[in-house]
């Protein structure tokens, strides 16, 4: 039943589809923004034993010892074909062969019926014979013990072979009694088992239709993305047109941005500088004519009489003498000015260059508005297009054959599952039968055993190496009637147990090895995808059952391992040949009206670049003469003092020379002349200082200015020719790439939306995992696991406990004499060493029918008095 449930679950899927040809590739595409929301199921994909997995290992160990061949493919194959034939000739040779590889691959299994038939039969003769001899006082029916030497040492080794053994055969009665529990808890779980099943199929069903919905509610998402993209056209495409343009255009335009703010300052420090030679001009004037003042008032001082008289005199002359210091520098009122390069700088300034730099910025900058005004036509076009891409996906999905696959596949479901829930019942009720009968057969083996097991300890336990064999205790002779007990048990029932073994290892062996294994390897769907195996006239079987078309390759094993792989039903089933989801969402198809519409894009930028003024300007500026000035010169002047001798110094000296002097009119004159001489420097000297300082940064601000300016405007008229080169000749054709780039980004969109809706729907939508999963649930968790793996480990305990019950009955035959209470022994005289025997009882030497009030009829005879 659980094959046939696997087999229609499997089937059922692949009902009314059309397949053929190779499955499409597993590997998705590398950019996906979507992922199918993941669907859960509830049974696991793989069963695991637990800790009796160990014993199941141990029986499918002996399996390989005894069955240690390949599966036999060729020789199923063979097999199979001759069922389908009507008539089967078993005198032609090639079945002759094919009954010899048979009996070849099975040689082990008939080896181990055949000893369990040679067992069946002879166990039965033997106790029959056995029986018969022991009433006839033979085989150790005799009830009188004949002392030996080596006695205590043979009773001890039988009684510790028999103890071994009845551990042995415990452990098998204990393998049986877990498997026997094993198949009824493992049945119980069935129901279960196959609600979880049919569950996980129902979520199959129910989650397709909202995969579909997923799939289509993604295009929205992508059409969103493309109409942010149009919607953002300024900054999408004009920018990506702005950026190509760029790097060829603004260098330019910043170096003569920089060069308008050189000639700024050209003029600023040009400015700066003539007034600074003009003030220079009326400060140096300004200063000879106070030093010369202060000269003349100095030479008046020194006329007093008191210069006349020494010491004073001597003062008076070093102060006349120092008078010629007090001298203006002359060179200052002779620098040449700057009128003539400040006129020029001020005609090159009429034209506006830095208004114009501006200005082709502006026109860079305004490309992205420019493109959005020029493009408004064209992106309402495309949205157009996209609109009608969404109702065309959404018309194929609606078509693919996979509904009408799952709802064909839903009738199977519930048909199934109506079938299992009516024959579960039954199934349970056929296993408390199974159980009721394993529970027997191993309490019958438990029973056994124990019988061993008390005649060991009562025997043990009783026995007295005092006591003659005539005069044994009760407990001794009791231990040796349990014994005897547990051999005529033995005898009567272990043929019946090893019938029960051997059929249960003829099947279960067998479905091991040609069933459970096989499936487990996928070699058993090797087999039933050989062609022309099933049906002479179909290639492959599957294909040709399902479809009627058996050329198709569809397989077994194919379908199964796509399965177990969680891979959608449209591409297991490769319906392709029915429906080519490729061709009906054709990218090319649906892209091209997106490239028309863009082919039609046209977009025109006027960028200004400077222009004939702009040029002419940046000409005359390096004409303008800055570059030639004498700049020494007017460096030269700023690092001399403004006056021969420094003011304060020489107040300070003159002043210290005054205060030498006598006190008297002389001294008060020369102190108020070396009080005005620092008047004239604070009020003279500094200003022309702070002049030449002025004077010495306008210079160097025209230095920098000026310092290769015809090379500099040489460049710059380079690269404007350059730029508008580049501009004339390259911006359409970057409009154009840009643009197609553009295109391109919009289009990439839906090609990756497309290609992810082929391989969802190929390889994700309706995963055919459940059904893999229901099958091996079906054939390795039922089958095998549920009931081949208990039923093997049963007839492997059992088989085991009933083949060592052979030693224990023989073991316990022998042990049994030294325990029981004898009707006669040996007797020695102390002269003669000829026994006599003890004819007190009768020379027959047998008990009486009922010794101890136990009932023995196999071991005793009626009593002859």
């Amino acid at each position: 039943m659980a094959l046939v449930l696997g087999s229609l679950l499997l089937l059922g899927l692949c009902g009314n589809s059309f397949s053929g040809g190779q499955p499409s590739s597993t590997d998705a595409p590398k950019a996906w923004n979507y992922e199918l929301p993941a669907t859960n199921y509830e049974t696991q994909d793989s069963h695991k034993a637990g800790p009796i997995g160990i014993l199941f290992e141990l029986v499918h160990i002996f399996l390989y010892v005894v069955q240690p061949r390949d599966f036999p493919e060729d020789t199923l194959r063979k097999v199979i074909q001759k069922a389908y034939e009507s008539k089967i000739d078993y005198d032609k040779p090639e079945t002759v062969i094919l009954g010899l590889k048979i009996v070849y691959y099975e040689a082990g299994i008939i080896l181990c019926c055949v000893l369990g038939l040679l067992f069946i039969i002879l166990m039965p003769l033997v106790g029959y014979f056995f029986c018969m001899c022991r009433c006839c006082n033979k085989c150790g029916g005799e009830m009188h013990q004949r002392q030996k030497e080596n006695g205590p040492f043979l009773r001890k080794c039988f009684a510790i072979s028999l103890l071994v053994i009845c551990i042995i055969i415990s452990i098998g009665i204990f393998y049986g009694f877990v498997a026997n529990h094993q198949v009824r808890t493992r049945i119980k779980r069935s129901r279960k088992l196959a609600d979880s099943n049919f569950k996980d199929l129902r979520t199959l069903l129910n989650e397709t239709p909202e995969q579909i919905k997923y799939i289509l509610a993604q295009y929205n998402t992508t059409k969103d993305k493309a109409f942010t993209d149009l919607n953002s056209i300024n900054s999408v495409l004009g920018g990506g047109i702005l950026d190509r343009l760029r790097p060829n255009i603004i260098p330019v335009l910043d170096e003569i941005k920089s060069m308008a703010t050189a000639i700024k300052e050209t003029k600023e420090a040009l400015e700066n500088m003539n007034s600074t030679l003009k003030s220079l001009h009326q400060q140096s004037t300004q200063l000879s004519s106070s030093l010369t003042s202060m000269k003349t008032s100095l030479r008046s001082s020194l006329n007093d009489p008191l210069c006349l008289v020494r010491p004073s005199s001597e003062i008076c002359n070093s102060i006349r003498l120092s008078l010629s210091q007090l001298n203006s520098n002359p060179e200052l009122r002779q620098l040449p000015p700057v009128d003539a390069e400040l006129d020029n700088v001020n005609n090159v300034l009429r034209t506006d260059l830095d208004g114009l730099v501006q200005q082709g910025y502006q026109s860079l900058n305004d490309i992205p508005d420019r493109v959005q005004r020029q493009t408004t036509t064209v992106v309402a076009g495309i949205k157009r297009v996209l609109n009608s891409i969404g109702s065309d996906i959404d018309n194929v999905t609606q078509r693919l054959p996979i509904q009408d696959i799952l709802s064909e596949f839903s009738v199977y479901v519930n048909n199934t599952e109506s079938y299992i829930h009516r024959n579960l019942p039954t199934l349970e009720e056929y296993d408390s039968y199974w159980w009721l009968g394993g529970l027997v057969i191993c309490s019958l083996l438990t029973l056994i055993v124990i019988f061993y097991y008390l005649g060991l300890l009562c025997g043990v336990c009783g026995y007295d190496r005092h006591a003659t064999p005539t005069t044994r205790g009760c407990v001794s002779n009791t231990g040796g009637v349990f014994l005897m007990v547990g051999v005529g048990l033995s005898f009567l029932f272990c043929w019946i147990l090893m019938i029960i073994v051997v059929l249960t290892f003829v099947f279960g062996a067998n479905v091991e090895k040609l069933i459970c294994e096989p499936y487990t390897s996928k070699e058993l769907f090797q087999v039933l995808d050989t062609p022309y195996l099933l049906n002479e006239d179909w290639e492959y079987y599957l294909s040709g059952k399902l479809f009627n078309k058996s050329k198709m390759k569809l397989t077994f094993e194919q379908v199964y391992s796509d399965c177990k792989k969680n891979r959608g039903t449209y591409g297991t089933l490769h319906l392709q040949n029915s429906f080519n989801i490729s061709e009906r969402l054709n990218i090319n198809e649906h892209t091209g009206s997106i490239s028309s519409e863009l082919e039609s894009l046209k977009v025109n930028l006027n960028i200004f670049l400077l222009g004939a003024a702009g040029r002419k300007n940046l000409q005359d500026f390096a004409a303008c003469g800055i570059d030639r000035m004498n700049y020494d010169s007017y460096l030269a002047q700023t690092g001399k003092s403004p006056a021969g001798v420094n003011l304060l110094s020489f107040a300070y000296d003159l002043e210290a020379k005054a205060n030498s002097l006598p006190p008297g009119n002389l001294r008060n004159s020369l102190k108020r002349d070396a009080q005005t001489i620092k008047t004239i420097h604070q009020q003279r000297v500094l200003p022309i200082e702070q002049s030449l300082s002025t004077l010495y940064q306008s210079v160097k601000i025209l230095q920098r200015t000026g310092n290769g300016l015809l090379e500099r405007v040489t460049r710059i008229l380079a690269s404007l020719d350059f730029a508008q080169n580049f501009i004339t000749n390259n911006t359409s054709s970057v409009i154009i790439e840009e643009t197609k780039k553009y295109g391109r980004t919009i289009i990439g969109y839906f090609e990756h939306y497309l290609q992810w809706i082929e391989f969802s729907i190929s390889e994700k939508v309706a995963s055919c995992k459940p059904v893999a999963t229901a099958l091996d649930t079906a054939v390795d968790v039922f089958l095998c696991s549920y009931i081949i793996d208990p039923l093997n480990l049963f007839w492997f305990g059992i088989g085991k406990a009933t083949v060592f019950l052979l030693p224990a009955l023989i073991f316990a035959v022998k042990l049994a004499k030294y325990y029981r209470r004898m009707d006669s022994e040996d007797v020695y005289d102390d002269v003669e060493t000829i026994p006599m025997k003890n004819m007190e009882n009768g020379n027959n030497g047998y008990h009486k029918d009922h010794v101890y009030g136990i009932h023995n009829p196999v071991m005793t005879s009626p009593s002859q008095h």
